[in-house]
């Protein structure tokens, strides 16, 4: 028999009471639950299982582009290649996934691991670090943001340790010590390889290499450290329901597990696992400010089945934290008389006010920008 459909006001308390133990959907797993609480239930239209059903990954020609930075730095037909791919990539699928990107494969499967640690150590000792207090500078917490939304929506089946920084500057030191050191490694590296994509992004919209680089975009990372610990009942939930990021851009550390999904041409598809890979997406801003050159688009995660957990590491690329509040468009270079701004002056700061209330029940913030 199928589940009745949940009265998500009613069950809002309920979850705000799970929210108050502290224990994240880890602690539910670990307690032996055989069935979801009714606020983890989503609507039918919504689930894994519904209509829209996942194309499976080239099956039908339908394949999400893998771009090969190897010879990054040679000015050759390869840097051209690849500055072509990333502007097919941004332009048409706003999804794709990068290989040979210089990031030590030791070092990503060691940031992994030290996320699988960290949720997996007793729940006594990660409670210290549950907050929903987002000014920290490290939160764990379950759910997504249920205290930011406009209205009640059933929660995510997933677990999030979040770190962030102030533009590139991390405080290392506040970082859990369980998995401080491969954090301090991975976020090295990952600084080195958000200088690589930004170069490649500025080409691909036909600006100078060092354009979002100079003007402070893609400056500041957070990170979040996502758990999904394996589901009794996946079809009637999501571990991450349907989005779009707010950042200029994404990358994707995943480990072997299958569950990520991008909507392409009204139809779910998997994004594979590709060994040694980092998924890149576009978010919205990155849409904004290029006016609508590069395109953001709509993703989720699957509940994970009865077996091993989910586990990734997200990099989300923002505007210097300095900036936040600074007055800003569609880049002017891209603009003119046959491409007119299609979006308002506004702030980082703005987007994101808007974004928390609509991005949490899985709106798109961009068209309150739209001229």
């Amino acid at each position: 028999m199928a589940p009745a459909l949940v009265d998500y006001t009613a069950a809002e308390k309920e979850l705000y009471e799970f929210d108050d133990l502290k224990i994240g959907v880890k602690g539910l797993v670990d307690a032996g639950v055989t069935h979801i609480p009714r606020f983890f239930i989503h609507p039918p239209e919504c689930r894994g299982n519904n209509s829209s059903a996942p194309q499976n990954n080239g099956a039908d020609g339908v394949e999400i582009p893998v771009i090969d930075l190897e010879g990054f730095n040679d000015n050759d037909d390869r840097r051209v290649k690849m500055v072509n791919a990333i502007r097919y990539a941004c332009a048409t699928w706003g999804f794709f996934q990068i290989v040979n990107h210089g990031v030590p494969v030791a070092v990503m499967e060691e940031m992994v691991e030290s996320i699988r640690r960290f949720h997996e150590q007793p729940q006594e000792a990660k409670m210290e670090w549950y907050s929903r207090d987002f000014s920290r500078k490290v939160n764990y917490y379950s759910s997504g943001d249920i205290k930011g939304r406009a209205q009640p929506v059933p929660a995510e089946w997933r677990d999030t340790l979040s770190c962030r920084a102030a533009d590139d500057q991390w405080d290392f030191d506040a970082l859990p010590e369980l998995c401080r050191h491969e954090m301090k490694e991975y976020m090295k590296n990952m600084i080195d390889l958000q200088e690589k994509i930004s170069e490649l992004m500025s080409e691909a919209l036909g600006l100078s290499k060092d354009h979002l680089s100079s003007t402070g975009y893609l400056k500041s990372i957070k990170l979040s450290g996502h758990y999904y610990p394996a589901c009794p009942e996946p079809d009637l939930t999501l571990g991450t329901i349907k989005h779009s990021d707010p950042s200029l851009l994404t990358l994707v550390l995943q480990d072997k597990s299958n569950g990520l999904q991008v909507l392409h041409n009204d139809q779910w598809v998997d994004v594979p696992a590709v060994d040694g890979a980092f998924v890149a997406n576009i978010g919205d801003f990155m849409q904004l400010l290029s006016n609508d050159k590069f395109k953001s688009v709509e993703h989720r995660v699957l509940a994970t089945p009865l077996g091993k957990p989910r586990i990734s590491a997200v990099s989300f690329f923002l505007p210097y934290a300095k900036d936040v509040l600074k007055p800003c468009g569609p880049i002017k270079e891209l603009l003119s008389d046959n491409s007119p701004p299609i979006y308002r002056i506004t702030s980082y700061a703005e987007f994101m006010s808007h974004y928390r209330v609509v991005g949490q029940i899985g709106g798109r913030a961009l068209p309150h920008f739209k001229l």
